[in-house]
Formats: C-alpha cells, sequence, structure tokens
C-alpha cells in the first residue's frame, strides 16, 4: 500500500465518530457486525439455504410475494437467488470464506428448486409437490390481483426475473472455482433459455409450454412472447454473460435473433408501439384481466431504450430506424389534464385501432365474486396497476440523440458480441445495476461505489442497529389476510366498488397490503441492503 493510501486511511479513521467498543477498528467492526448478520440469516431465517422475503421475529408467519410456509424457497429478487448474489459479494469483499460457503448453501436451495426443464418457478417447497399444490389451491388461488398464483401450471417462468436471477448467480459459482458441481445445472439452466426461444427470437413467460390457463374469458397467457418484466432483456443479458465468460459461441445467433424480435413486434402506423404480449402469430395479446389487449406506453419506452443498446452492441442502424416515430407516437397521446390520473403523463394502454385509452377497474371483493372490467373512463385507477404512466419522452429523445452522435466506429468498438471484447463478469453484483446489454455497466457499479457521502455515518448506524439476535429490526410494511377457506360463492354488481382502489380485498383475499402501523420484522432485503453498504465501505477505503 502506497504511503498516500495509508495517510487517507488514517485520515478516515480519525475523522470517524466512537461507534462502539473503543478496542475495535470501525473495519473489524464492520466485518463483525457482517458476520453476524449472515450467521442470523444462514442458521436462523433461512430453511435450507433458501429464503422468502420478509419474517415475523418467532417465524409464525414469512413472505414472498404472498405469505409462504415455512418450507418454501421464494426465487424472485430479493428471494434466494438475491442472497447467493450478495454473499458471492460479501465474498470478494472480505476474502472469508464463510461467505463462500454460505454460497454453496444458497446454491444447494437454487438447485433445489431448479425444475427439470432447467428453469425455476416463483417458488419452490421442501415440503415436496404435493404441498406447494395445496398453496396455490389455498394461499395463491384467493390472492384476487395475483393471478399468475391462482393456477399451479407445474413448470418454470421466466417473469419477476426468477429465472435470470437464479441463472446468474449459477454463472458466478461455476466460474468462482470452477467447481464441476455447478456445471451442469448451469448448462441446465442456459439449455432452458435456449429451448424456450421461438424461432421469430421471443420467449414465453412460462415453458414448458402448458396451455391450461383456467379462466373461460381469454386464453392463456403463458405461451405469448412476453416484453413483460423484462422476460427478453434479461435472456439477452444472461446470454452476453455466458457467451464472454464462458466462450459458448452457440448463443450468439439467438441473442442476434431475440434482438431482432424487438423490431419485428413494433407496430406499423399510425400505432408504431409494442404490446406487453404477442401471440405466435406476432399480433397483439392480453395477459391477466387486467392487462387488456393493446398497445402499452411503459413497454414501448423500455423497448425504445433497449433499442438504443442493441444499437451500440451491433452498431446496425437498424435498431434506430423506428425510434422517432415510436417517440413521435409517445408525444400524441400525451394528457392535457392529469389530475384525475394521479398526475401520470400517459395512458398506460391504449386500444388498438382507434388510439384511445383504457382504463381497468374492478368490483367485488375477492378472487371468487370480484372481476376487473376495462373501459375508456378515466379515474378511479386500481391501485396494484396503474392505467395511467409518467412516460419520461425526452429523456427517451435525448438518449436517441446522443447515440446517433457517436461515431460509427466507435459505436461498438467494446461490445462484448465482438470477437476481440473479452469481459469478466464484475466483483460486485448487488451494489449497482449490472448489465452486459449496457456498455455502461461498469460506470453504473463505479458510480454507485463512489458515493461515499455520510457512508461512515452509514455504517455507525448499521453497526449499533443490529440487534442481539443478529438481525437488522426492519418495519415490515406489508401483511396479507391469512387463508380464511373457500370464500362465499356469489357475483359482484355493478356498484359494487367498495375496494375498487385498495390493495386488498375482504378478509378472503390473500393478496399483500399495506399496514399504517407496521410490525418489525426481518427483511431479507433489508439484509441484502444494509451488507451492500458495509461491503461499499470496505471497497471504497481498500479494505481489508
Amino acid at each position: 500500500m502506497s504511503l498516500i493510501n495509508r495517510v487517507v486511511i488514517f485520515l478516515i479513521f480519525i475523522t470517524l465518530p466512537n461507534i462502539g467498543l473503543a478496542d475495535s477498528s470501525v473495519r473489524e467492526q464492520a466485518l463483525r457486525t457482517m458476520k453476524s448478520a449472515s450467521q442470523f440469516m444462514l442458521e436462523k431465517a433461512s430453511y435450507r439455504g433458501g429464503f422468502v422475503w420478509s419474517y415475523l421475529p418467532d417465524f409464525s408467519r414469512q413472505w414472498g410475494e404472498l405469505e409462504a410456509r415455512r418450507t418454501m424457497v421464494w426465487m424472485q429478487p430479493p428471494g434466494t437467488s438475491s442472497v447467493g448474489h450478495l454473499m458471492l459479494d460479501a465474498y470478494h469483499s472480505t476474502g472469508d470464506e464463510f461467505y463462500y460457503q454460505g454460497a454453496q448453501k444458497v446454491a444447494a436451495a437454487i438447485i433445489f428448486a431448479q425444475h427439470a426443464s432447467g428453469g425455476w418457478n416463483y417458488v419452490a417447497d421442501y415440503a415436496g409437490e404435493a404441498s406447494l399444490k395445496d398453496w396455490y389451491a389455498t394461499i395463491g388461488k384467493n390472492a384476487w390481483r395475483l393471478e399468475e398464483f391462482q393456477h399451479y401450471y407445474g413448470n418454470a417462468t421466466f417473469d419477476d426475473m426468477g429465472t435470470a436471477e437464479a441463472a446468474k448467480f449459477l454463472l458466478r459459482m461455476y466460474l468462482e472455482k470452477r467447481n464441476e458441481q455447478y456445471r451442469g445445472p448451469l448448462y441446465k439452466a442456459m439449455s432452458f433459455v435456449l429451448n424456450s426461444q421461438y424461432p421469430i427470437g421471443g420467449w414465453p413467460q412460462r415453458f414448458p409450454l402448458m396451455y391450461d390457463h383456467p379462466y373461460p374469458d381469454h386464453p392463456d397467457y403463458s405461451s405469448f412472447i412476453t416484453f413483460n418484466d423484462d422476460v427478453a432483456a434479461e435472456n439477452i443479458d444472461f446470454l452476453l454473460m455466458c457467451y464472454q465468460t464462458l466462450g459458448e459461441t452457440r448463443v450468439r445467433e439467438p441473442i442476434i435473433r431475440a434482438m431482432n424480435a424487438f423490431i419485428v413486434t413494433q407496430l406499423g402506423q399510425p400505432q408504431p408501439g409494442w404490446a406487453l404480449q404477442y401471440t405466435t402469430e406476432l399480433q397483439p395479446a392480453g395477459a391477466r384481466s387486467y392487462e387488456p389487449r393493446s398497445l402499452h406506453t411503459p413497454t414501448t419506452a423500455e423497448n425504445i431504450s433497449q433499442l438504443i443498446k442493441f444499437y451500440r452492441l451491433t452498431g446496425e442502424t437498424k435498431f434506430l430506424a423506428r425510434i422517432p416515430e415510436a417517440l413521435d407516437w409517445l408525444d400524441s397521446l400525451k394528457f392535457s389534464d392529469t389530475k384525475t390520473l394521479e398526475g401520470r403523463t400517459h395512458p398506460g394502454f391504449v386500444e388498438l385501432g382507434t388510439g384511445k385509452a383504457l382504463f381497468t377497474h374492478r368490483r367485488g371483493s375477492n378472487s371468487a365474486n370480484g372481476e376487473y372490467y376495462v373501459d375508456h373512463v378515466p379515474g378511479n385507477m386500481l391501485a396494484h396497476y396503474k392505467s395511467a404512466a409518467t412516460i419520461p419522452v425526452s429523456e427517451l429523445r435525448k438518449a436517441y440523440q446522443e447515440v446517433l452522435a457517436i461515431p460509427a466506429a466507435e459505436v461498438n468498438r467494446h461490445s462484448p458480441l465482438r470477437e476481440s471484447v473479452r469481459m469478466a463478469l464484475p466483483k460486485y453484483f448487488t451494489l449497482g445495476k449490472v448489465s452486459f446489454s449496457d456498455l455502461n455497466f461498469r460506470a453504473q457499479t463505479e458510480r454507485e461505489n463512489a458515493r461515499t457521502d455520510s457512508l461512515a455515518d452509514q455504517v455507525e448506524k448499521l453497526i449499533n442497529q443490529l440487534n442481539q439476535a443478529g438481525y437488522w429490526p426492519t418495519p415490515l410494511y406489508y401483511t396479507t389476510n391469512p387463508y380464511q377457506g373457500k370464500p362465499p360463492s356469489g357475483k359482484a354488481g355493478r356498484g359494487d366498488e367498495q375496494y375498487a382502489n385498495t390493495m386488498v380485498g375482504d378478509k378472503w383475499d390473500t393478496s399483500p397490503y399495506p399496514v399504517k402501523t407496521p410490525v418489525m420484522g426481518i427483511s431479507t432485503g433489508a439484509y441484502i441492503r444494509n451488507m451492500g453498504v458495509l461491503i461499499r465501505y470496505l471497497d471504497s477505503n481498500n479494505l481489508p
């Protein structure tokens, strides 16, 4: 270490406030806090290496997106895979084998949860498939607004990053020490992404295809080509990582095909936008009953951003060619009066053909008697899924103009698709956005690491706030009604809109909802976030 670095670190330490044991350095206290919190999460909160999102302190209840059973493993971030990424980040920060061993425990749960096809469902259950089916038939089925949990498909999903997050973690685990026990599950996940891709380049929401959606009034949407929740973008990013770090040349063509799918799914004039989902005949399609067949402005905005990235990856101007049309179309949809739309600037759903804004509403009180419906009447929006959105068109225009200004020879000079470019995975995955499809991913991570303002104060608080049990008490702002059994039969009437704007219906609705007076509990997300602060402190000060 240089003399300058030693002086800088000395000055940092002498200016830090007294935060505890006088005979311990801040570094030692930070390391001890990290270890205590991680021991608690691995030994107390975890179930055989798997995690959900939050727990009551006595573990009498726990939750992922819905209430979970103690034996369940939740895959959606910030669940099991997110903790795995955090363990590897802590290992890279400290060099302590304890964290690598923790990552191995998490990996074991992820491999247990891996579907035979190679992907992951939202959840898995160590109590067995019969227990999981029962959970779907009770808690899942009665979650009124979470229709994706009301039916047990028995396959895997790309929704909410569950598969992508797990696959990327297995890639990191394999690359860390080239341990062969992770190679098989990793390549199984890679094959899942490749086998599930449609010839046109898009992916379904779920795979293997099942076609057994239970709603008679609209078709199964899980087989549709899906942009919702970054399904395509996340799969492209995982395949790019495999191409770069494993030298897997077979994934290059699927990457290109997936990027081209963004071009062919853009509608022509006069509505040059995108839908959330498409049939295999490339027709816009609906999904959940509050996601009508329509064009979707947030998806359009996100796909414009993706096309700009694809141009940076390939240097091919075809990805930019129709962006101005899409931007102009978004501008044409802007509301003149946003008072009844909570200040939002654009309709979320746009009717095909007419270009009119569509608004989703609901009536009834639970999944048995409730229903969602669509009309052209603004306001009275759903609490959990707004029909209006704020679309940053000016920012998208600026990004488009900026990429046009890059000299053609420089556009894809550092692209991971170039054979001359070799990129390693970044050291940390939980300190900032990591994306191989974004050529600025290193800068994003570095900017996050550079945010050292009041970092010492944050570290002080985290060291002092860890309780004797070993966790950071965190307010749990959401809860659920316990399962009450089968709700009474009936059908909502037109005027039955008591729960039109609430997150939850009556006592039979198992959907999560916010509480005014949260209880203090254990949060997996808070653990990951707090550990990230401590890791950033160690890293920014060249420690240990």
